[in-house]
């Protein structure tokens, strides 16, 4: 299957100089002396990162060819980074950020190959800076002819380039929270429900794909997804997501692992498992079954028996149960782990999603290239309120100028919502969760009142404060 692979090897915005260090041996020499790097020296200067924006640290790092990094922040006061390597700003002043180089999988080296050395970046956080946008936002309640009807739909449209990222009912996968609350405490302009989500008993965990701050929070893989790159240019795909691993083994040689699920919860006590827990899921997994490797650094940490294991703020927790315990077995304490996300199409070719910062998946798809397009079935939607029913919807579309489009309409079926986003300009448009989670936010007040707390909502504003 063709795949694009998510590695961390930047262009050279900042000098970070990393040197080959290739001894003189005899062809008989261990592998990892033969292929040893280490690093040289950091930026001499702060990388600036004003407050309400982040910062792809890919693109400071001028990493050799086949190289990857993780990071750790000591102090997550002032700035925090994830694994994926974005920078988010908590606060002004100057924090640091170690980098820990490595071969990136794949790349034909064993793991012992590099000379682990760290690397501290400095970034001085400063005040926010209001960003340069087309137009102010304006939202408004308009009456919206289309599909032979007059619908009375409450709109909102963004221009391209304004911050947006995911809101978390109580900042984490599995919380909820009014929609206003969410918008107010994330100082939010405008927010919208997002992907579906358990409503109906269990935990309230989402069902599609979540990307928030250029890392995977939770996998869908059904639907449609629209993302967000740092500065605001908005793609849609029906995206799918895989996660694959390596964890260091014997003799310089790796051993491969995956993850089905991301933050999710195991869906029975004997069911099996392959799940990655990052900090977006809150203090701990919330699972004590199976096999739990907590990751700190890229490095394991700790090994732990039916747990519910505290996830590292500089890492992660690998959950294996039932059929794929076994897989726990490939790792140990001490040694080096990597994971990387592959983007697929669904036809299942490689798309580029590397530059994605910010995404919220669900779906079905209702406007593509202009005109209203739904096969709600091949995406995986079966349910008439998904087919033929008329019921609240929530939408949202990418206009000709990247700008975005925003609606709630109190009653419409799927192919009625697209027609309608056709009517306010839409290219590419998808349906969010409709229903009681159905809501809509904009300037100080709820437009369109969800039924419930949710789990998840999209959010813009020029002064958006990212999550802690």
């Amino acid at each position: 299957m063709a795949k694009y692979t998510v590695r961390i090897i930047g262009a050279a915005l900042a000098a970070i100089m990393l040197a080959s260090a290739l001894p003189q041996a005899a062809a008989t020499a261990e592998p990892q002396k033969e292929a040893a790097r280490t690093v040289q020296v950091c930026p001499a200067q702060p990388a600036t990162l004003p407050l309400g924006s982040r910062m792809d640290l890919k693109k400071i790092l001028q990493l050799p060819k086949g190289m990857d990094a993780s990071y750790a922040v000591p102090d997550t006061q002032t700035v925090r980074v994830t694994t994926g390597g974005i920078a988010v700003p908590l606060a002004q002043g100057t924090g640091t950020v170690t980098v820990y180089p490595y071969a990136a999988i794949g790349n034909g080296e064993p793991p012992g190959s590099e000379a682990l050395s760290s690397c501290t970046v400095k970034i001085r956080v400063t005040a926010a800076a209001s960003p340069k946008l087309a137009f102010p936002p304006k939202a408004e309640t308009r009456k919206v002819k289309a599909a032979n009807k007059t619908f009375t739909v409450q709109t909102v449209v963004i221009p391209k380039g304004m911050p947006v990222d995911v809101g978390l009912g109580k900042d984490r996968i599995g919380g909820t929270e009014p929609l206003d609350a969410i918008a107010k405490r994330r100082n939010a302009q405008i927010a919208v429900n997002g992907t579906f989500f358990e409503a109906y008993g269990g935990v309230p965990e989402p069902w599609g794909t979540v990307i928030a701050d250029g890392e995977i929070a939770h996998i869908g893989n059904t639907g449609t997804t629209i993302g967000f790159t740092a500065s605001g240019q908005a793609k849609m795909e029906s995206l799918k997501v895989i996660i694959r691993g390596t964890v260091e083994g014997e003799n310089g040689r790796t051993r491969s692992w995956y993850a089905y699920f991301v933050n999710r919860t195991p869906s029975s006590a004997s069911g099996s498992a392959a799940i990655l827990y990052t900090p977006k899921r809150g203090g701990r997994i919330g699972a004590a079954k199976g096999t739990a490797v907590v990751v700190n650094k890229g490095v394991v940490e700790r090994i732990a028996k039916n747990e519910n294991a505290a996830i590292p703020a500089n890492g992660y927790v690998l959950l294996f149960a039932g059929a794929e315990e076994k897989m726990a077995e490939r790792f140990a304490v001490g040694k080096r782990v990597r994971y990387e996300a592959e983007f697929t199409g669904a036809d299942g070719r490689a798309v580029d999603w590397s530059d994605v910062v910010t995404a919220i998946g669900a779906g079905p798809r209702v406007v593509k290239d202009g005109k209203v397009a739904v096969s709600a079935e091949k995406e995986g939607f079966t349910e008439a309120k998904f087919t033929t029913a008329s019921a609240a919807r929530s939408g949202i579309g990418i206009r000709a100028d990247g700008s975005i489009v925003v609606v709630t309409v109190g009653s419409a079926t799927i192919k009625e919502l697209g027609a309608i986003l056709v009517q306010l300009g839409a290219k590419q448009g998808m349906n969010l969760d409709g229903g009681a989670s159905s809501g809509l936010y904009a300037d100080g007040k709820l437009r369109t009142v969800p039924g419930r707390s949710l789990s998840n909502a999209l959010l813009f504003g020029p002064k958006l404060a990212f999550r802690p």
